[in-house]
């Protein structure tokens, strides 16, 4: 009690430093990179500054740039050149990613390369899976997303992933990869879950990055509500209990609470600072209204307050850059 009891003495000089309790490192951050199979050359995302779709033929040279500034992980979306209803381009041998994922690891081995698993890019309708008719009208078949999800995922081990990342909320989506990837001698190939991924407003800037707007209707159905954090709890739960490895909360800096609930699970926790945090942040930034590399700093060091033991930015550069 005051006056025996004095916080500010803590705070002085360099003892603020000495008694910091929530220490940012460069390993915690994962890259998210966009890899377009048309581009001929990186084309910035207009909507993103500073972001870039690269063409495949930089896989390799992007791979060794980014291990030698110190990046450790990078997870990867890929554009394709054709879609259709099934996604098939999402698990050909020689798609985007299968591509991207080879000549990384080619050229940095020791970098680690984690594939998002999804449909959405890959189909003609923007949605993340099999479309069927309901009496609502057209909505992701669940059940039968699940082979093409499981496809996926085999194919992106099978290139040479070290983690893979399945995104599409399905229900029972973690049991049914694992057992694919153990039936084709993958089981030692981590399941990174989107365990908790929100039906969010702030996806935006990303769906022009990965060319994934969906033509009809919205993602309500199977990514999550905003306003339910104990659904989240059990979502992760739920992927707890199926084989997941990691669990992944999205977006990052409105769902703190969900963040610390999560992390009491007993898993490694990912959170994905996703396109519209970076996009609101970059144009602030630009504006003049704040300082980007402080404001950054302090999102980045509540996501990991809150409990997230890797963090998924497109300020991962930029961090490496500032925490040497």
């Amino acid at each position: 009690m005051y006056p025996e009891t004095r916080f500010r003495r803590l705070r002085r000089g360099v003892l603020r430093d000495l008694f910091t309790e929530t220490r940012l490192n460069a390993e915690d951050f994962i890259m998210p990179i966009f890899f377009d199979e048309t581009a001929k050359e990186r084309s910035q995302i207009n909507s993103m500054p500073g972001q870039f779709r690269y063409p495949l033929r930089e896989a390799g040279s992007l791979a060794k740039e980014l291990a030698a500034e110190g990046v450790r992980s990078v997870i990867l979306f890929g554009i394709p050149s054709e879609k259709d209803e099934c996604a098939s381009g999402a698990f050909a041998e020689n798609g985007v990613i299968q591509t991207a994922v080879c000549e990384m690891k080619k050229t940095a081995p020791a970098l680690v390369v984690i594939t998002d698993v999804c449909a959405c890019e890959y189909t003609s309708h923007g949605h993340c899976g099999i479309i069927s008719k309901t009496c609502d009208g057209p909505d992701l078949d669940n059940d039968k997303s699940l082979e093409l999800i499981g496809k996926i995922a085999v194919s992106h081990a099978k290139a040479g992933a070290d983690i893979v990342a399945p995104s599409c909320m399905l229900d029972g989506m973690i049991s049914f990869i694992r057992k694919k990837l153990d039936e084709a001698g993958f089981s030692n190939t981590p399941i990174m879950s989107y365990s908790s991924k929100f039906a969010s407003a702030l996806y935006g800037p990303f769906r022009e990055a990965a060319d994934s707007g969906f033509s009809f209707g919205d993602r309500k159905t199977y990514q999550m509500n905003p306003a339910n954090a104990r659904e989240a709890f059990r979502e992760s739960e739920e992927d707890v209990s199926e084989g997941a490895d990691i669990l992944m909360v999205k977006p990052a800096t409105f769902y703190l609470d969900v963040v610390a609930d999560v992390k009491s699970l007993g898993l490694p926790v990912a959170a994905y600072h996703v396109s519209g945090e970076y996009s609101m942040i970059k144009a602030a930034a630009i504006n003049g209204w704040i300082d980007e590399k402080k404001i950054v700093l302090e999102a980045m060091t509540s996501i990991k307050r809150a409990g997230a033991d890797l963090i998924i930015t497109y300020y991962t550069r930029d961090l490496v850059g500032w925490l040497k």
